[in-house]
This record gives structure tokens, sequence and C-alpha cells, in this order.
């Protein structure tokens, strides 16, 4: 009777599963393609398809969908895949369902750095290159990471890294603020514009470096699938298993 219990409950819960990714996948498919129809030139559905199948249709609209839309949509599809990754693996190693990169500081630390190597640049040099700063805020995040990795040594708590972490991410924001303070208007017009975030200048050599970094880092955490399950119904199963914690530990945050 148990057993028959068991299997119906996870029927179920593959069927639920798969219900929901079969909608993402649709809403997915949708807002792709009011992605590509809606702007400042409208372009039919109809006429949508005819250029991505078969190349063929007006020069313009086949400008804006393969130089701007398609990359713009394809990128925020990516990326967004990519911070549900990172934000799956941080909730994994604390074991909580809140923590994420911005409830962690990693953001705030990214930000700080960017921060400081944007008014750096832009006072000696008077501009600052898209690569200087993705650079600057991925040190920027391991510098964060890095003091969340030194509580992990002294607490073994997650609730204790975890309020941590957003302490963290307070003085680091506190830092930004006090940068800000004294930076020229248009400097500060320009880190707002970065933090917001923004598709816009996206090329499909973006894409494709995206594409191959975070492909990459999905197929290594795949790769962690039965350690990650282990971690996930407590440590003291995790070593039995063979899991080396520590080490363990530190993959899940370097690769988030």
């Amino acid at each position: 009777m148990e057993s028959t219990n068991a299997l119906k409950t996870g029927w179920m819960q593959r069927t639920r599963y798969t219900g929901v990714f079969i909608l993402l996948l649709a809403a997915l498919f949708c807002i792709t393609v009011l992605n590509v129809n809606i702007g400042s030139v409208p372009i039919p559905v109809s006429h949508i398809a005819k250029i991505i199948f078969t190349g063929d249709g007006e020069p313009t609209q086949v400008a804006i969908i393969w130089k701007i839309r398609l990359p713009r949509i394809l990128m925020a599809a990516i990326l967004g895949g990519a911070l549900s990754l990172a934000g799956f693996l941080l909730q994994t190693f604390f074991a909580n369902p809140i923590a994420g990169p911005f409830e962690l500081g990693i953001s705030s630390g990214a930000k700080m750095v960017v921060a400081l190597t944007m008014l750096y640049f832009l006072e000696r040099f008077h501009v600052v290159s898209s690569w200087t700063l993705i650079f600057a805020a991925f040190i920027g995040a391991l510098i964060a990471v890095g003091f969340i990795l030194i509580l992990s040594r002294r607490f073994n708590h997650m609730a204790t890294l975890l309020v941590g972490g957003i302490m963290i991410g307070y003085l680091c924001s506190a830092v930004t603020d006090f940068i800000i303070t004294f930076a020229e208007d248009s400097d500060i017009v320009n880190l707002h514009g970065w933090s917001q975030g923004s598709f816009s200048g996206t090329s499909w050599d973006g894409v494709a470096i995206a594409a191959i970094l975070v492909g990459v880092a999905s197929v290594l955490v795949f790769m962690l699938s039965k350690p990650i399950a282990a971690y996930q119904m407590g440590e003291s199963h995790a070593r039995s298993v063979g899991v080396n914690i520590r080490a363990f530990r530190v993959a899940l945050i370097v690769l988030s």
C-alpha cells in the first residue's frame, strides 16, 4: 500500500513538473515572438517566420530582426537562466530558499568595484570599455564571495552565513553610496544606467560568449547533480556517501 502511494505521489510530481516546464516553454515562445514583433518598427508575425526560416524579406526588417531583436532576446534568455541557476546553487549552499546573488551581497560587491573602476577610468581616460566593467564586476563578486567563504570557515550554521552575506551587501552598498557622493553628475548617471542593466548593445558576438560561459558552467553544475542531491538531504548524509563537504561548498560558490 505504501509503495503504491509512493509511486502515485512520484507520478503526480513528475506530471506537475512536466506541465510547469511546458507552460514555461510556451511562455518563452510567446515572449520571444512579442519581443521580435513589437517595437518602433512593428513586424507582422508572418514576416517574422519568413525572415527567420528563409532569410527573405524587406532589408530593413531583416536587419532589425537579425541584428537587433534576436540577439537581445537570446541574451536575455541565456543570462536569465544563468541568474536562476546561480540562485539555485546559493540556495543549495545555504539551505535557504531566500538566498541569492542580491541577498548575499554578491551583486553589491560587483557594483562597488564597478563604481571605483568607472570613476577612475572616466577621470583619467574619459572612456571605459564594457569589457573593463565586466572584469571589474567579476572581481567585485569574487571579493564578496571571498568574505562569505571566510565566514564559512568560522561558522557552520547556514543562517549565520546568510546574515553575514546580507551584512557584506550593506557594507558594499554603503561604500558605493559614499563614492557616488563625490562623483560628477555624468558619472552618477553612467553608473546608475549600468546598475539598471540593458541589452540595447547586444551583438551576436556577445551572445556567443555568454552562451559558451553559461553553457560550460551549466554542464559543470549538471555533473554535480548527485552531490547536490545528497547535500540537500543533509550534510551527514552527503558525508556518508563520500561527498567532500568543504570542496563541494567551494565549487557551489565559484560556479554561482
